[in-house]
């Protein structure tokens, strides 16, 4: 069924066993989930303010590509219709059309009833269930009586805009609304300078590199961003037979060498293990995927790189200058390209909402009460204990991932790594097999079925000793950092 489009002459009125705020991964995920606990006779209320399911993939840049194998990214169980090597990277308009085919597949199990384009004003619990009201983007209010509220907002990713400069002699640009490939960037021969070290800046430079061979490309980098190799966790072909990390070793591996003080030994033995270096030398490491030939390419590509962090671009009369944070300045070509691809992740200031509400009724996938580092994982496995009716009496912990960002963006990585072996481990007792076996995010599924029935073996065989080390390492980061870090 489409958004509705009433006329303004009143509030509209709407009911439903589950209303589902935001349609991205983890949107998407809840409302896979839940469609397997409910029937024909139930309703599912979506509700985004986009025009369409896709979440940030809706916005963001137009070269994006995923960083993982493409069946491994889907909400639920739902496989892919895209007719490709299982190695292929989707592109945004495939991963677009993904989630259409993903909410198509769920509305043969259930009604869904979509409002997109509108905006949640407010929620309401109480012990006769939820209140939510919402307002189209016409003004139109809405208001919906729901059995239970699943708040899928995830990190809550808004676009980049274009860095705010004093000269008049730049052209400054964000991916997410221009697209560097375009006909104006090709009539153009200047210098490109991008802002960022991370995943956004790395697709920007390696897109700029392929695009315009022996055109000045440079990057601003920071703190620089490394990798996961991914020829060593998604090798190909045959070589998955012997070759690569299984990616539940990797992790839980990482969260037995992490004790909540030693991220800096833990970051040197992972970047030596299973980390890429585009530039070097880097220090900082958030979740992302490059191959080597991709890093290879990105290294010869690059003109400059400068380790620093971007303050502004200034005109002086020897020409145009960048100032960096360390007072340091460059001169570059006026009308350069500047490109902000600075990180956009953990840097909001949110209201603090649990995971679980106080009458059980309401999930919440937010960044200030994270329970598994990623939420399309969080959104999956956390539904599943809202309808069996265990989300409330199932001791997870839960992270304040934003005041920990401020506090040591280098310590969130391997806490919230540590964090989710430490809660998968409780999930694991607490649902049925069937729950992981379903599970189409697992990145295992790489692997063929006897290396995935090894490893599951071996987790089973020491998750619970292995739960109260990660129990003690999270409880010294909560006295460490003086963070939320522990049970509800």
């Amino acid at each position: 069924m489409n958004s509705p489009s009433p006329a303004l002459s009143g509030p509209l009125m709407d009911q439903c066993d589950v209303c589902i705020v935001g349609a991205g991964i983890a949107g998407l995920n809840a409302a896979a989930v839940a469609s397997q606990y409910l029937s024909r006779d139930h309703k599912i209320i979506l509700i985004d303010r986009r025009h369409r399911p896709g979440g940030m993939w809706s916005d963001t840049y137009p070269y994006i590509r995923l960083h993982q194998p493409h069946p491994l990214f889907t909400a639920g169980n739902i496989k892919w219709t895209l007719g490709q090597e299982r190695s292929y990277l989707a592109t945004k308009p495939e991963v677009l059309d993904h989630f259409t085919h993903c909410l198509d597949v769920i509305k043969k199990r259930v009604q869904v009833i979509e409002y997109f384009g509108w905006t949640v004003d407010s929620h309401a619990e109480s012990a006769d269930g939820n209140r939510i009201t919402a307002q189209s983007e016409t003004g139109q209010r809405l208001a919906i009586a729901a059995t239970r509220v699943i708040k899928a907002n995830g990190f809550g990713v808004n676009p980049n805009e274009p860095l705010s400069v004093s000269s008049e002699q730049i052209h400054s640009v964000s991916p997410d609304f221009f697209d560097i490939r375009s006909e104006e960037m090709h009539a153009s021969d200047t210098p490109i300078w991008i802002v960022g070290g991370g995943k956004t800046a790395m697709d920007t430079a390696y897109a700029a590199v392929t695009e315009y061979p022996g055109r000045e490309v440079n990057v601003i980098a920071g703190a620089g961003t490394y990798f996961i190799n991914r020829d060593d966790m998604f090798p190909n072909g045959a070589r998955r037979l012997w070759k690569g990390t299984l990616p539940t070793r990797m992790f839980n591996e990482i969260a037995l060498r992490f004790d909540g003080t030693n991220e800096d030994e833990v970051r040197d033995w992972f970047q030596a293990t299973h980390g890429l270096e585009p530039i070097q030398p880097s220090r900082r490491f958030f979740n992302g995927l490059l191959s080597e030939s991709e890093a290879a390419t990105i290294s010869s590509g690059l003109n400059t790189v400068d380790m620093e962090y971007f303050d502004d671009a200034i005109d002086q009369p020897d020409g145009l200058e960048i100032l960096y944070r360390s007072g340091e300045t460059r001169l570059i070509q006026p009308w350069s390209w500047l490109v902000n691809c600075s990180g956009y992740l953990l840097r909001t200031d949110t209201e603090y909402e649990p995971y679980i509400s106080t009458y059980g009724t309401t999930l919440s996938i937010n960044t200030r009460s994270v329970t598994i580092g990623f939420s399309s994982f969080a959104s999956y496995f956390l539904t599943h204990l809202l309808f069996l009716g265990k989300l409330d009496e199932t001791p997870l912990y839960e992270l304040d991932g934003e005041d920990l960002a401020r506090k040591s963006r280098e310590t969130l990585i391997w806490t919230a790594l540590t964090l989710g072996q430490y809660n998968l481990s409780l999930i694991f007792d607490a649902v049925p097999n069937k729950v992981f076996l379903n599970c189409g995010l697992n990145f295992d599924r790489w692997y063929p079925i006897p290396r995935r029935m090894l490893e599951t073996l071996r987790f089973m065989r020491t998750h619970h000793n292995d739960r109260e080390h990660h129990r003690q390492t999270l409880g010294a980061v909560r006295e460490r950092f003086d963070v939320r870090c522990g049970p509800l």
